[in-house]
């Protein structure tokens, strides 16, 4: 390996995708981390929060579905580079806006427009970084990219401690802002403006359900990112109810589960890289962590937790074999053509944040019967069964050449 070819791991593109995935996650985070105070602070009791934050929330997640089909398709019809300015000009002003809202409604589309500009960020950054870093160490490029983006859990959590909550989102607005002014000297992806001067059709999402193989391949993406969102929309969104059932005294924060998680996702995404270029395999790397990640989640539930600081070790171990992220979309974005690779790394972790609305919906409706632990718990098998399913069924796709198209 030269030295040149590690050089590329840390060109402007790299090094401001990682910075705008940072803005991204500080941004997407934000209301799971200040739902509580927030409606607090607009009046509403205990059991409203509960209510209204779900709501709420899924409202996000709803935009995020919506967005990722959007700035994937206009990825590959526009090129990487447009969706980037397209998207952070959209969440920087609804960020902005959320931190003068005075009721739910309000709050609830604010969410979903920023939820539709959040999801055009990760998918178009791992797509520009993956055809722009040689395949010998292509594995390293997108988990720099995840490692320093997950930080901005971080910072949000630490900006909501510092600044009313309203200032909190004002704050993740104004970051995005600036950032515009990085996104300008960034160039847009060779294989992309390669593949623009072909008449190849390019950003039909409709591709992916043009046959059976096609959609079953493209659920298979899908199925393999649902326990992150698992782990952060019900482990750690849900902690203080789930803390409360637990037996715990203390009052859980959400917030503090989500930012240790969210280390844990820094941490897990580092070494989830270095893994994959070890064992020559995306699919072996990510297996071996979500397997642990599943233990994890047995000890969260049932492994007789009963202070704050162990729940919180284990929300950060929990997100260490979660850390998978930035390897798996990469996965995605090796899986298809240069023609729909922007389109499917953009909708694929889109949808997946999106699934957390059913997720949250069954949450809410095994509660009755199973009560908040038996409810996540039976959630986490069908998360995790299905994801380990699912990627069993995928093509091994370490050091394969990305040019080619669908």
């Amino acid at each position: 390996m030269t030295k040149i070819s590690y050089r590329a791991l840390f060109t402007l593109p790299v090094i401001v995708s990682a910075l705008g995935f940072f803005v991204d996650v500080y941004d997407l985070l934000i209301f799971s981390i200040v739902r509580v105070p927030s409606l607090q602070s607009l009046g509403y009791s205990e059991a409203e929060v509960s209510k209204i934050g779900t709501f709420i929330f899924n409202s996000q997640q709803a935009g995020l579905l919506v967005g990722g089909i959007l700035w994937g398709v206009l990825g590959d019809k526009r090129g990487r580079l447009s969706v980037l300015f397209g998207s952070i000009i959209t969440y920087s002003l609804a960020n902005i806006a959320c931190g003068f809202v005075e009721e739910p409604n309000t709050y609830a589309l604010l969410r979903f427009v920023a939820g539709v500009g959040l999801s055009g960020e990760i998918g178009a950054a791992m797509t520009l970084v993956t055809e722009i870093i040689p395949k010998e160490i292509r594995s390293l490029g997108p988990t720099i990219v995840a490692g320093v983006g997950y930080l901005g859990a971080g910072a949000a959590y630490l900006t909501q401690e510092w600044f009313e909550w309203r200032t909190a989102y004002m704050v993740g607005g104004g970051m995005g802002l600036l950032l515009l002014l990085l996104r300008i000297s960034v160039f847009e992806s060779g294989l992309f403006l390669e593949m623009k001067e072909t008449k190849v059709s390019r950003g039909n999402f409709f591709y992916f359900f043009s046959s059976w193989p096609r959609f079953i391949k493209y659920v298979r993406c899908i199925m393999v990112g649902v326990p992150t969102w698992f782990v952060v929309g019900i482990l750690g969104t849900f902690g203080n109810e789930l803390g409360k059932e637990l037996g715990i005294t203390e009052a859980i924060s959400p917030g503090k589960c989500v930012m240790f998680i969210y280390f844990g996702l820094t941490a897990g995404d580092f070494f989830s890289g270095p893994l994959s270029q070890w064992l020559h395999s995306r699919r072996k790397a990510i297996s071996a962590l979500m397997f642990c990640g599943s233990i994890c989640v047995a000890i969260y539930l049932y492994g007789g937790i009963a202070s704050p600081t162990v729940l919180y070790s284990v929300c950060f171990l929990a997100g260490i074999c979660t850390g998978y992220i930035g390897l798996y979309l990469m996965m995605v974005a090796e899986l298809y053509g240069t023609n729909l690779r922007a389109t499917a790394t953009t909708s694929v972790p889109s949808v997946v944040r999106g699934m957390a609305i059913p997720m949250t919906l069954a949450f809410q409706a095994f509660k009755p019967s199973f009560g908040a632990i038996g409810g996540a718990a039976l959630l986490g098998v069908l998360c995790y069964g299905i994801s380990l399913f699912s990627l069993t069924r995928i093509e091994e796709t370490y050091g394969k050449e990305l040019d080619f198209v669908e």
